[in-house]
């Protein structure tokens, strides 16, 4: 019955659109209250929670990607892949693809990936006689690559809750990241073909080395990176602060940073990690309310005696995980539902860097699933169009990424051989 009443309370605070931050907070102050529990404890959650030093990567990596949003890195990325590959069938959509792929590297962030490239490709694909929809849905689902190939801020928030690493988690991302990517590739050219879609002039090597050398810094950051913390030569949360100053010297060196763009990226990352901050002390006092109630323990008893099956408990999980993402935004459905699924997982059997990365798959899916999906909005906002065009648009790409799901169920070393075989 506990659970039946905090779901509807909750559900009930959304839709009378109180922010998610404080509906989280304000639920688990209220049920703390009275359960008869000190209301002192929700101060001494929060307190607990924000002094992780894991969190300091958070705004690090938000203040490297927007820095390279507003110098306009984008440009130049898309441009040198395009250079590439364009001549390809569906070549520029291949382009866009890959230049999320090299991006959502650097940045970790889904909007700032679908905002960064969907500002240079739209017009550039549409122009060259590509559907509107398909463009659409190319660029919110490219975008979600953000939150899956390492950096990742929902896989770092994943590793705070969970105590897990989150090196383990970055390079778990990896496979799948890559999996997803060339799927969206594949059916791109498929698409191309069948529509009959003009090809590309193939560029001469002057051009491609013109286009290359200005990309290269970028490629460079996002290699450093991710070899750092593959290496062990630095941890998440240093790579950020070494992420964000190759950022500026980069963007300085090749004189497209100004001191305005500089101070607009610095008030988008504080915006962003205000607003993430929130959610996150929020969460932490629902968490501690409804571990007080026993409801996860319930949940995972429930569970467990009504499903005996790991593909039984996956489906149900990715049915949870998709009503969820209906109003909730990612890194909400993080924090809530972990510690609410992972004991069951467990139990289970799920190794829980495993269930963390498709977890975070599942999530990806609710950034493009209407009506909170963040990365229609975003490609909505650069289109300038209707919500329903880009909704309707990306229903091809959740279906590859469904499919990716699956093959991360079906082959577990997706996910799992390179942070642990390899």
């Amino acid at each position: 019955m506990t659970i039946v009443f905090t779901l509807a309370a909750m559900f009930a605070l959304l839709l009378i659109r109180v922010p998610v931050a404080f509906a989280l907070g304000g639920l688990g102050l209220g049920m703390l209250i009275f359960g008869g529990f000190s209301p002192l404890m929700a101060p001494q959650a929060i307190l607990s929670t924000l002094d992780g030093f894991i969190l300091l990567a958070v705004p690090l990596f938000l203040l490297m990607s927007n820095t390279l949003l507003r110098a306009g890195v984008g440009n130049y990325l898309f441009a040198a892949v395009s250079a590439w590959v364009g001549h390809w069938p569906g070549g520029l959509a291949v382009a866009t693809i890959l230049s999320c792929g090299v991006f959502a590297a650097i940045s970790g962030s889904s909007v700032a990936t679908a905002a960064t490239i969907g500002t240079v490709a739209i017009p550039e694909m549409i122009n060259r006689g590509y559907n509107k929809r398909f463009v659409y849905g190319l660029l919110a689902a490219g975008g979600t690559l953000g939150i899956l190939i390492p950096p990742s801020i929902p896989m770092i928030i994943y590793g705070f809750v969970t105590e897990e690493s989150v090196i383990a988690l970055f390079l778990a991302g990896i496979g799948p990241g890559i999996a997803l990517l060339v799927l969206f590739i594949i059916f791109s050219m498929v698409y191309a073909r069948l529509g009959g879609q003009e090809r590309e002039p193939k560029r001469d090597w002057a051009e491609r080395k013109r286009a290359t050398f200005k990309a290269l810094p970028s490629v460079l950051l996002a290699v450093l990176i991710i070899g750092g913390i593959y290496s062990g030569a630095f941890t998440p949360t240093e790579a950020a602060a070494i992420g964000f100053a190759a950022a500026l010297i980069i963007t300085a060196a090749m004189r497209v940073l100004t001191w305005e763009k500089l101070k607009l990226a610095i008030f988008d990352s504080m915006a962003t990690t205000v607003a993430i901050i929130l959610i996150i002390a929020g969460a932490k006092v629902f968490g501690k309310a409804i571990t007080l109630y026993r409801i996860p323990q319930d949940i995972s008893v429930m569970i467990s005696q009504g499903i005996d099956t790991q593909l039984g408990f996956i489906l149900v999980v990715s049915v949870v995980l998709l009503i969820m993402g209906l109003v909730f935004e990612a890194l909400s459905m993080v924090l809530i539902m972990t510690p609410v699924l992972l004991p069951a997982a467990l139990a289970l059997g799920f190794d829980p860097v495993w269930f963390g990365v498709y977890m975070v798959i599942m999530v990806e899916c609710a950034l493009i699933t209407p009506p909170v999906g963040l990365n229609l909005y975003v490609i909505q906002s650069v289109a300038k169009t209707r919500l329903g065009e880009v909704a309707r648009g990306v229903l091809p790409f959740l279906l590859l990424m469904f499919l990716t799901a699956a093959i991360l169920y079906v082959w577990h070393d997706l996910a799992l051989y390179i942070p642990f075989k390899l």
